[in-house]
């Protein structure tokens, strides 16, 4: 999601991603990956994986930057997170919370005749694209994939509004996805944010707000819980 990147908060975003915990074989390994509404909060300890680690009680790593796109050609700093895909290093995650795609479409053609980018993203039958690809690989590692939907805009005051058509046609790709790949689930999040309600938002009226993140958060959680038995 969406912001064009700069540099000195990109490198704080960077570092404090680069805390590893130690985890026991008796812990779910967790790992939160995506762009700033995942990110969003991290400094201060309340995004979304934080919400999920709280509730799961089980440590979650957060590699999420803000900025990042599914479609990033530069190497050196997609290697550092801006490639929401080179944000996975294939290691044995028993689940992987992510998001993607919102950048690709706002920064990347406007939300205006994207039909090219959004086949790049997934294709409609879900076969091809760089999403597909990705949860390719963390389901070969073993993952099960929570793919979270993005914040609607409450109707008011938000830049993103008019982005909505793009951004409900790419999450009915994912789910469609998601429905027919065993391992991958698809989290809408399009019936969090109440019309006229600016509380979900942040200042910009694009991020999550602290209460945003920790209720997307609890959600996740709780998807995790119910499904963590089920393969």
């Amino acid at each position: 999601m969406i912001f064009r990147p700069i540099y000195l908060f990109f490198i704080t975003f960077f570092l404090t991603s680069c805390v590893t915990t130690e985890v026991s074989r008796n812990d779910l390994r967790i790992l939160a990956m995506g762009d700033s509404m995942m990110a969003a909060h991290r400094i201060s300890g309340r995004a979304i994986s934080d919400s999920v680690a709280r509730h799961l009680g089980q440590p979650v790593r957060d590699r999420s930057i803000v900025g990042a796109r599914m479609l990033y050609a530069l190497p050196i700093t997609g290697s550092m997170g801006l490639n929401i895909s080179q944000q996975y290093r294939g290691e044995p995650w028993d689940w992987v919370i992510v998001n993607g795609g919102g950048n690709d479409l706002w920064l990347g053609c406007g939300c205006n005749k994207c039909d090219r980018k959004m086949d790049k993203l997934i294709s409609k039958d879900g076969k091809h694209g760089e999403i597909p690809k990705l949860v390719a690989r963390m389901r070969a590692a073993g993952a099960q994939v929570l793919w979270l939907g993005y914040l609607r805009s409450p109707g008011v005051g938000s830049p993103i509004e008019g982005c909505r058509e793009e951004g409900a046609a790419l999450e009915a790709r994912i789910s469609a996805f998601a429905a027919q790949t065993a391992g991958m689930h698809y989290m809408s999040l399009a019936d969090l944010v109440p019309y006229g309600d600016r509380s979900y938002h942040g200042i910009d009226m694009i991020h999550p707000s602290l209460k945003a993140s920790a209720e997307i958060g609890a959600r996740a959680a709780h998807f995790i819980q119910r499904h963590s038995n089920k393969g």
